[in-house]
């Protein structure tokens, strides 16, 4: 049994090695966590444009029930209204569609659904339901591999429930919000794979864009980002994102860094 457990892990070491360029630093790909394993992160966002700095930690837990279904939990903290509190918290899930596998690339393709809570008392143009709204949102992931090189579209559609109550006059409050992404991700080191306690090093490019469909104003962000993998089973990323165009100003996701640690415990579920 115990010989199982090495195998098991040594496998899904390999697995999360071989394709860790698809480990967006701002999105989620359409693969899936290995089955059965558990996933602890811990996200810290900077925004320098409140006016000031401003920061939100999220604590997030994430499970890999299957091989197409997964799961995460978050919570949101952050001083952006005045004092450090916990804002709300969001369940989010993903099922793995379709599998089209072959010789160094595969394609995978999936659909996925976020709820979130949040007792912030402003609202700007923008819908974000990590942390700013209280809303749902439905989308698709599409997700290509080849050899060193992952390319991933998403395409999503949020709503944001009403909060009359907490709604500050004179300030804007969307109601439905258009998501797009276009993501890119290199394995950069190791040139050739021996083990799965080799350390990755892997590169992101990434386009996140949103439209209004009421008002027409829209925004593209530009999101470079540089990623660490450590014994296949820990991940640092280190991202920022910052607006190349659009007319949608009033924002809070707009010049942020993004600072993550990732640590993965596999076949731990019975």
């Amino acid at each position: 049994m115990k010989r199982i457990f090495i195998l098991a892990l040594v496998l899904a070491g390999a697995f999360n090695h071989a394709f860790s360029q698809e480990l967006y630093v701002f999105t989620e790909p359409a693969s899936n966590m290995p089955t059965k394993s558990i996933g602890v992160r811990i996200t810290n966002e900077g925004m320098f444009n409140n006016p000031g700095f401003v920061s939100r930690t999220i604590p997030e837990v994430m499970v890999g029930f299957n091989k197409n279904l997964m799961a995460h939990a978050q919570a949101f903290l952050s001083d952006m209204d005045g004092k450090y509190r916990l804002e709300g918290g969001s369940l989010y899930a993903k099922y793995r569609f379709l599998s089209i596998d072959d010789a160094q690339s595969h394609f995978r393709a999936a659909a996925f659904g976020r709820i979130s809570t949040s007792k912030r008392p402003t609202y700007t143009r923008d819908i974000n339901l990590e942390g700013d709204n209280s809303g749902v949102q439905g989308g698709v992931i599409f997700t290509q591999l080849l050899h060193k090189l992952a390319l991933s579209a998403t395409l999503g559609y949020a709503h944001a429930f009403e909060n009359s109550d907490r709604q500050i006059a004179g300030m804007p409050r969307p109601n439905n919000m258009l998501s797009y992404s276009l993501s890119s991700g290199y394995l950069v080191l190791p040139f050739v794979y021996k083990n799965y306690k080799e350390p990755n090093f892997n590169v992101y490019f990434e386009m996140l864009g949103k439209t209004d469909p009421a008002t027409g104003q829209s925004y593209l962000d530009l999101a470079p980002a540089l990623q660490v993998i450590l014994n296949s089973t820990t991940r640092i990323d280190l991202g920022y994102r910052f607006q190349a165009a659009g007319n949608m100003t009033d924002r809070y996701t707009k010049n942020m860094y993004q600072l993550r640690a990732e640590f993965n415990f596999f076949n731990v579920l019975k």
